[in-house]
């Protein structure tokens, strides 16, 4: 996978490093749930309701061609890192596994592409963008 991370500059992930950011998003999360008895701490529908708002911002983004690392992107990309923060705050290898979750899961596809057809691949990408950037 490559992203953008400048339009003049390109970041390559090799394969071996995709699988640690996979497995470092598996074991944040389930360190996570084990120590906050499965995120009782966090309001999820007041999480979901900001999601979906967000979700609902990125899209039309998408459908006019902004790039995943436009400054409007990433300041989206900034308030999902908020939210996903609330939960526990990601590592930049778990918080890219978040962004190849949100691609590869099948459940998890379909939820970000009913927003918009091309969400969940683009999601990945601003992800991707941010964290090697801030995190």
């Amino acid at each position: 996978m490559t992203t953008n991370t400048t339009h003049r500059q390109q970041q390559v992930f090799t394969p071996d490093y995709l699988s640690l950011c996979k497995s470092s998003r598996e074991r944040e999360q389930s360190e996570s749930l084990a120590a906050t008895d499965n995120w009782a701490h966090v309001d999820k529908a007041k999480v979901h309701a900001d999601w979906d708002t967000l979700y609902k911002e990125i899209a039309p983004l998408i459908a006019s061609g902004a790039m995943a690392d436009a400054p409007e992107v990433q300041a989206l990309v900034a308030r999902h890192h908020a939210i996903i923060s609330r939960f526990y705050e990601p590592s930049r290898e778990g918080y890219i596994g978040m962004g190849l979750f949100y691609q590869e899961d099948t459940s998890m596809r379909e939820c970000h592409n009913s927003y918009h057809s091309q969400l969940a691949d683009y999601m990945r990408d601003a992800i991707c963008v941010f964290a090697v950037a801030r995190l």
